[in-house]
């Protein structure tokens, strides 16, 4: 099916549309400017007629009814960043499991669910700014790592110039949201100090933003709490949902087909040398998801860099489901973010991003009640599949048909979907076409794409040209593809007139 390809500078505009905030009169904003951040040159915003919303698409067709759907991204933190541009009015869902990375240090030493994923994506979402601007050296200031070749005493001291308002880091933030993010920093030390114990290494905690933002989820003992304050700092409209709503370390698990069991995202997706633990299997609901004295420790830290991610050790078997556990090895059903499934009935496009498929997308979907709310949705006009380029250590060997068969099967576990009055304990099973209405795919990806069979599942497919990177020789989808694709997805529904919601 032939792709819809947009020029460079549509692309450019359509992309600006989306990232640049309403405009406004800063005397409409009493007090503190807190969120009236300047983003353009000049300082100071002008009143503007009412248009569409940013990020709205250009017309297709006069059939097109709406010319700026809703969407909801269900990706990882990395995995779905480049393609953040291509959808205007957006809200994502991110996993709260991973225990890798930067994360891995903070819940490692102070617990809590992972952050790294979601201040990924929120930086990833603060608007764009003249350099120098207040809004960019926010940015930068929440973007810094400390660098991995530092010694410790070297991270330390940097931190320490930090977190003491020294640091060039500093320089053309406004005092007010200075010492706002300083404080909390000063915060997130006196919870590491009273851990002293655990030796808690700078330099692979890395992000300021992640020690931003596990201080303000510490403070207010709220995920959601946090995401706002760090939205409201940055002059951002991103609608970010953590998963599972948690002041808990999350942990998933991995059972192969061969029965083995794997801990933790890393062991599953990118894991070191150490052996793991084992578990038992309960249905206890109830169970917590932290250890005895309030703070899950993972058995050590991990310094994930992600370029080596396409250099792996394959599993010893696929990957047969993924559960979530607790502290203590048992298996756990937390319940979903209710906004998460609210959003699932109000939203027009659904999307899988491309990422890791079963560290990333499905412990968004391995909860209970996602299956139905996605299935019987009667505002989803489609549900699309960003197929990846190329597989990893969790995919390796997978064909198109296998991303999709994955799925659904968990969707379809009986535990994630609805007992029906009058039938027992029988369980709805859903067609494929109920979750996934639509393959977006790469020409010339490393993935095996059998059109002809995957149609006769009843998922169209849509063939796109990406960027081919440079060092891998590889293709990859870029906003301006993604958006396309989806504009084809649309237009060529409402042009049949097809019923693509699943009733």
């Amino acid at each position: 099916m032939p792709a819809v390809v947009l020029d460079a500078a549509s692309t450019s505009a359509m992309a600006d549309s989306h990232l640049a905030p309403r405009s406004r009169s800063v005397e409409d904003s009493p007090g503190s400017s807190i969120f009236d951040l300047p983003t353009q040159p000049g300082g100071r915003h002008t009143v503007q007629s009412p248009g569409p919303p940013p990020g709205s698409f250009p017309a297709l067709s006069d059939s097109v009814k709406d010319p700026a759907p809703s969407f909801l991204v269900i990706s990882g933190g990395t995995g779905g960043n480049a393609v953040c541009p291509a959808f205007g009015n957006a809200c994502y869902v991110l996993p709260v499991s991973d225990d890798g990375g930067s994360s891995s240090e903070i819940i490692r030493v102070l617990g809590g669910p992972s952050i790294g994923d979601l201040r990924s994506r929120l930086v990833r979402l603060i608007p764009p700014a003249p350099p120098g601007s207040s809004l960019d050296c926010i940015r930068n200031l929440l973007a810094y790592r400390l660098p991995a070749s530092h010694s410790e005493r070297e991270a330390r001291e940097e931190w320490r110039d930090i977190v003491e308002g020294r640091s060039h880091l500093w320089q053309g933030i406004p005092n007010d949201r200075k010492e706002l993010i300083r404080g909390f920093l000063v915060y997130f030390e006196n919870q590491v100090l009273k851990r002293a114990h655990k030796n808690f290494s700078f330099v692979n905690g890395s992000s300021i933003g992640n020690y931003f933002l596990s201080a303000a989820q510490g403070f207010f003992r709220s995920l959601p709490s946090a995401i706002f304050l760090f939205s409201s700092i940055t002059n951002s409209q991103a609608n970010i949902l953590p998963v599972i709503i948690t002041n808990h370390t999350v942990t998933i698990a991995a059972e192969l087909e061969n029965g083995e069991r794997l801990i933790g995202q890393c062991e599953i997706s990118h894991p070191v040398a150490a052996p793991a633990p084992g578990i038992s299997v309960t249905s206890d609901p109830t169970s917590p998801t932290d250890g005895p004295d309030g703070v899950f420790s993972p058995r050590q830290n991990v310094l994930f860099q992600a370029a080596a991610k396409s250099e792996y050790e394959p599993l010893s078997a696929r990957i047969a489901r993924l559960f979530y556990i607790n502290a203590y090895g048992n298996e756990i059903q937390p319940s979903p973010n209710p906004d998460f499934v609210k959003h699932l009935s109000a939203t027009d496009v659904l999307v899988y991003s491309c990422g890791s498929l079963w560290t990333s997308i499905i412990p968004c979907l391995a909860l209970k009640g996602v299956a139905n709310a996605i299935a019987r949705s009667r505002s989803l006009r489609a549900k699309v599949l960003l197929l990846n380029s190329q597989n990893d250590r969790e995919t390796d060997g997978y064909t198109a048909v296998d991303y999709l068969q994955t799925i659904v099967r968990t969707l379809n576990t009986p535990r994630n979907s609805q007992s029906y009055a009058g039938l027992g304990e029988a369980n709805t099973t859903y067609p494929m076409s109920a979750f996934i209405t639509h393959l977006v795919y790469l020409r010339g990806t490393r993935v095996s794409v059998d059109v002809q069979r995957i149609t006769a599942l009843g998922v169209r497919c849509v063939g796109v040209d990406g960027h081919v990177d440079e060092r891998s020789g590889v293709p990859q989808f870029d906003a301006a593809c993604v958006q396309s694709a989806i504009q084809h997805v649309l237009a060529a529904g409402s042009r049949s007139g097809d019923d693509l919601v699943f009733r």
